[in-house]
């Protein structure tokens, strides 16, 4: 027997690290109950263990689904809902309450961390729309053909190796973000290049890049005017800034204003191919992918996804 129809299933991933776990769910427990949402939660002990609870909700019928996490959390529960079948995929609706560390994907759609109460309106509201979801095809370790989905972006070279740095320093400085920042200056100064072969349309770019982002939607600021329900996705390449330009890019990015650096070499594409990006890490919605190699290719799906998005 299934659950009630307007029940929701809610996977509440805690912010690693953080100690008041507890307190920061019974705040979003009070205002679902504020809004009389009828709701079973579930809680995961770490990362790995998001896809299994994901499936677990989907199998018991939940039909509204709500990711109480950030853009990793996001990023498993729309890969365990491309696996599934379309009829029982098309039939839920996922929604996010945003609880990790940048949160771009929901920031996108105006859901704030700091505004639970809002968040919560909005999802009751229940106002759903199609989104894309962007598809990373590779080979791995193994030499096994793999793919993995994406809603927010693919980055390749520098900001992934941020990412990556800042994984390794949390532990260290405590704070993520004091680590994110200290890492971003320690690879920054290191001006760090890769040597890439890249299709993008008509353009084969073979020479050394800085960092290059694949984003169905903004990419963490790399790629701002990307729409996740127009079946495209943007691609920002840049190249080799001298030390100053570098330190403008990163406040334009801030600002919302990156596209304007006269390194970065904005494209709008179906289907990127990275044929070589020699020692270069590779993240995916703001998680380092470790288990690939090149070449890799990457496409769009349009209108995968049903999720729940601002009145």
């Amino acid at each position: 027997m299934g659950v009630e129809k307007d029940r929701w299933g809610i996977l509440y991933c805690p912010k690693r690290g953080i100690t008041h776990t507890q307190r920061r769910w019974e705040k979003i427990q009070r205002f679902l109950e504020e809004n009389k949402v009828n709701f079973d939660f579930v809680q995961s002990e770490n990362s790995t263990s998001v896809e299994r609870l994901m499936y677990m909700l989907i199998n018991n019928g939940y039909k509204t689904i709500i990711i109480v996490g950030g853009d990793s959390a996001l990023n498993d529960a729309v890969n365990c809902l491309m696996s599934v079948d379309k009829e029982t995929r098309d039939s839920i609706a996922l929604g996010v309450i945003p609880n990790g560390v940048l949160n771009d994907f929901a920031r996108y759609w105006d859901f704030s961390e700091s505004n639970v109460h809002q968040t919560v309106s909005w999802l009751v509201a229940h106002r759903i729309r199609k989104i894309d979801l962007g598809c990373l095809h590779y080979i791995n370790k193994h030499g096994k053909p793999c793919k993995r989905y994406f809603l927010n972006c693919v980055n390749i070279g520098l900001i992934a190796a941020i990412m990556n740095l800042r994984r390794q320093t949390r532990s260290l400085l405590g704070s993520r973000t004091l680590s994110f920042l200290v890492s971003m200056l320690l690879l920054v100064f290191q001006r760090l290049e890769y040597k890439m072969d890249i299709k993008i349309n008509n353009d084969n770019i073979k020479r050394r890049v800085m960092t290059v982002c694949i984003g169905s939607a903004r990419g963490y600021g790399q790629t701002p005017n990307a729409v996740p329900y127009n079946g495209l996705l943007d691609v920002s390449v840049v190249y080799q800034p001298q030390i100053m330009q570098l330190m403008e890019g990163f406040w334009l990015l801030l600002w919302g204003r990156f596209l304007n650096h006269k390194s970065v070499h904005p494209y709008r594409t179906s289907h990127v191919e990275i044929k070589e990006a020699n020692h270069a890490h590779i993240g995916l919605d703001g998680r380092l992918m470790r288990d690939l190699r090149c070449p890799i290719s990457i496409d769009i799906n349009q209108e995968v996804i049903n999720f729940l998005i601002p009145e």
